[in-house]
């Protein structure tokens, strides 16, 4: 069974006008085709590999950056090993010149350990790349300052279908790459692996899409039935919200990507995640009843309209229920850091 669903593309769409507004709030996936075609890293990677790489190490700050490397035998999918004890790969701290080298003396060897490079801030490690392979993030809502630009480099790879928890802009600069994307509403249907450890610091699904295991994984078909797929070439960009699943595939020897991490909204609110994780410790395993009202008080004062639960009460008397701020921000950890340490 295969995903016949395939992401939608705009072309011819100008670098310096991107209508990130209008395109975040459709809340779709979504190809700009040849957006970044004509950034330097793009081209040098249509020239050759090695080019590519040249052109990389042109920019190593000598900061070490870690590197995992994978057996032959594990196909690119970094995953876990067969009773879900342990990673199916190593990761150890290395020189960024040396790892591209490993990747260098591999590209024509069709039994290649899987290298790969994951989420590595750029201008930590390769300062003065952005300066001409940059997108022009002309809207508000990049202003929170909690925009993290990272690089994606490695061999024949797969990561495994996952979340994150910020919205994603992924540049498709040398290789080309493939994205398998699940709305949120799917997760019932991926089977969620441990929350700890992942591969790469989420949760993912413990299907293997290559292989799936419909005795073991039933539901796994009706997320194929959802899913869509984002095929990129060198120059695509492919802009998607936060909590869509997605599982990326490398499909050339040498491949590398660059992507845009942000949330839109101020850094004094707190993650998500922690509340989730602070659910599984107070709400999980309390009586059916018991769930199903603290549901209804969330959606009240969590999930409705921000305001809903003080619309009726003068300002004066919001308190913690007016709009969210700093000083509301600071008050409320310290109310939740009292109550964990009494």
């Amino acid at each position: 069974m295969e995903i016949v669903n395939k992401t939608r593309v705009m072309r011819g769409v100008d670098p310096e006008s991107i209508p990130y507004d209008e395109l975040m709030a459709a809340g779709e996936p979504v190809i700009l085709e040849g957006v970044a075609k004509d950034w330097p890293l793009v081209q040098s990677g249509l020239k050759s590999a090695a080019s590519a790489m040249d052109y990389l190490k042109s920019f190593n700050a000598g900061k070490p950056v870690t590197g995992k490397i994978g057996h032959p035998d594990i196909g690119g999918r970094f995953f876990y090993n067969e009773d879900v004890t342990s990673l199916n790969y190593e990761a150890s701290v290395v020189e960024f010149d040396s790892f591209i080298e490993q990747i260098h003396q591999h590209l024509t060897d069709p039994q290649s350990p899987s290298f790969y490079m994951g989420s590595t801030d750029v201008d930590s490690y390769l300062p003065g790349l952005r300066e001409k392979n940059d997108l022009t993030l002309n809207s508000s809502m990049f202003g929170h300052d909690n925009l993290l630009v990272s690089i994606w480099i490695g061999n024949r790879t797969m990561t495994a279908a996952h979340y994150d928890m910020s919205n994603n802009i992924a540049c498709c600069m040398v290789g080309k790459r493939r994205f398998t994307l699940f709305p949120p509403e799917q997760v019932h249907n991926l089977y969620p692996g441990p929350l700890e450890p992942t591969p790469g610091g989420q949760v993912v699904s413990m299907v293997d899409p290559r292989d799936p295991d419909f005795d073991r994984y039933p539901c796994f078909r009706a997320a194929l039935a959802a899913g869509q797929v984002a095929d990129l070439e060198p120059g695509d960009i492919l802009l998607y919200p936060a909590l869509w699943w997605h599982q990326v595939e490398a499909l050339d020897d040498f491949n590398v990507m660059i992507n845009y991490w942000w949330n839109d909204v101020p850094n004094f609110i707190d993650n998500p995640m922690d509340t989730l994780l602070l659910g599984l410790l107070s709400l999980r395993d309390r009586p059916a009843h018991e769930k199903k009202a603290w549901q209804e008080l969330f959606n009240y004062y969590v999930f409705g309209p921000s305001d809903l639960a003080a619309r009726h009460l003068p300002e004066a008397a919001q308190g913690d229920l007016g709009p969210m701020d700093n000083m509301r921000s600071r008050r409320l950890r310290a109310l939740l850091l009292r109550r964990f340490n009494r």
